[in-house]
């Protein structure tokens, strides 16, 4: 089509095969669309399009996503607020005839298998190096790994005992966002059910955390886009997530991380194994970090925390690493 059409915080732009939407970067605009900047949704991405009356004298454009075709979408799992839904459009509405013409152009356009859950992500994932401030710890993702530094303060004394933790995407099933705008937000990983080897502690993360079986509750997402629901320990005792809070994983760097994460895992489980290339001297660590993880290990030792044979392990396992 080629055209473009000018909303109210976004702007659709019409190509052949596929619709382009940019964010304005104003106040005014949901931090998490100013930090989407923009997207490029293919037709074959779209299940419908609707067009509904809005809030004062407005119409809304809003195109459907095919389930499985986007990672933010699947990564969201309907938590998000209208206002911060990228799929919608909101224009005056004496513009709605436009918007009409523009609805109907979109729905002839739609792949005839749009009722199907795609088999793939059609949407491109945020781009990745990325990170955020959880409540217990620091959360980073550099594409191929994720990572989970603890912080003194909120951090659990079980995550403290586990240490700093990274998982590899080849390791994961899915993963579980949990919107730090309601109760219980956080960040979980899920585990495959017969992961690799975890390299600190030489168990699989199947063992340490349990396995992702298929179910119909809303726990998180599995690679192959279904449902996926965990028997695990509560978030601030499992290590392999992060807790939320007010001010702490924001919607606007929590989910694009997710949805980076999950669509990782998705290209890691589809792609032929390789053979991992072994790096020298990759497990060092900062002798300055390990004295003082030895030190809190010392201190959750002396309160009764950590029993004789926990803390004799565990530190042995830090010395290790210098």
């Amino acid at each position: 089509m080629g055209d473009v059409l000018a909303g109210i915080h976004a702007t659709w732009e019409f190509d052949t095969d596929s619709v382009l939407i940019r964010f304005e970067r104003g106040i005014r605009t949901p931090k998490l669309l100013q930090s989407l900047r923009e997207r490029r949704i293919p037709h074959a991405a779209m299940s419908s399009v609707t067009l509904t009356p809005g809030k004062r004298d407005t119409v809304v454009l809003r195109v459907v996503p095919r389930p499985g075709a986007d990672p933010l979408w699947e990564a969201a799992a309907g938590q998000l607020k209208e206002g911060c839904d990228p799929y919608r459009l909101v224009l005056p509405a004496e513009r709605e005839l436009l918007a009409e013409y523009y609805a109907d152009e979109l729905r002839s356009c739609l792949d005839p298998a749009s009722d199907e859950p795609a088999d793939r992500f059609l949407v491109a994932a945020p781009e990745a190096p990325m990170q955020f401030k959880a409540y217990d710890g620091r959360a980073s993702f550099d594409g191929e790994r994720v990572s989970f530094r603890w912080f003194w303060t909120g951090a659990s004394s079980a995550k403290w005992k586990a240490g700093d933790q990274t998982y590899r995407a080849s390791e994961l099933a899915g993963i579980e966002w949990r919107s730090p705008e309601g109760l219980d937000g956080c960040l979980r990983l899920l585990p495959r059910a017969a992961a690799p080897a975890d390299h600190r502690t030489g168990g699989s993360l199947g063992d340490l955390h349990g396995p992702v079986t298929p179910g119909p509750a809303r726990a998180g997402v599995a690679v192959d886009g279904a449902p996926a629901t965990v028997s695990r320990a509560p978030a601030d005792q499992d290590p392999a997530a992060v807790l939320f809070g007010l001010g702490y994983g924001p919607v606007h760097e929590s989910l694009p991380f997710a949805a980076a994460v999950l669509e990782s895992v998705r290209r890691t489980q589809s792609a032929p194994a390789v053979p991992a290339p072994v790096l020298v001297n990759a497990g060092r660590r900062d002798p300055a970090d390990i004295a003082e993880r030895i030190h809190h290990l010392g201190e959750l030792h002396q309160a009764g925390l950590v029993t004789d044979d926990e803390y004799s392990a565990k530190k042995a396992q830090l010395l290790a690493e210098l």
